[in-house]
């Protein structure tokens, strides 16, 4: 089971970044969400929280929006999709990300049609985006 978290401040900006060259999944792509494995015992919220703890430096609340089965990139899977909204400072994992920056919902399907993204978090957003 994974976990999602779509970050959207105060004006319903959605926060998008670029994955670190170093990763061994994805390296270098875009992507709008979060997320990570959910430990034995650890509910979707908490691992969605504890994930924006460690990638992203800021505590703040998690929502649970749905879940899914993911078809995935690499197989199918389980994927608890989160919202937060994020109104402080940011301190990124340097080697999580690489780049990062607020775009509206226009601006991100723009930078879809021109820049990689990570396939399972467009399929989460797709279905975030239908649930609002």
């Amino acid at each position: 089971m994974n976990e999602l978290v779509e970050r959207v401040d105060e004006q319903g900006r959605v926060l998008v970044f670029r994955r670190g060259e170093g990763l061994s999944r994805f390296p270098g792509y875009y992507e709008v969400s979060f997320g990570g494995a959910v430990d034995v015992g650890e509910s979707y919220q908490a691992a969605a929280a504890r994930e924006l703890a460690e990638e992203l430096g800021v505590d703040v609340a998690v929502r649970f929006m749905f879940k899914f089965l993911c078809q995935g990139e690499i197989g199918p899977y389980w994927l608890g999709v989160h919202e937060a909204v994020i109104t402080g400072e940011i301190d990124p994992d340097p080697q999580e990300v690489a780049w990062l920056g607020w775009m509206t919902k226009g601006e991100l399907r723009q930078a879809v049609q021109h820049r990689r993204f990570i396939p399972d978090g467009q399929e989460a957003f797709r279905r975030y985006l239908d649930s609002q």
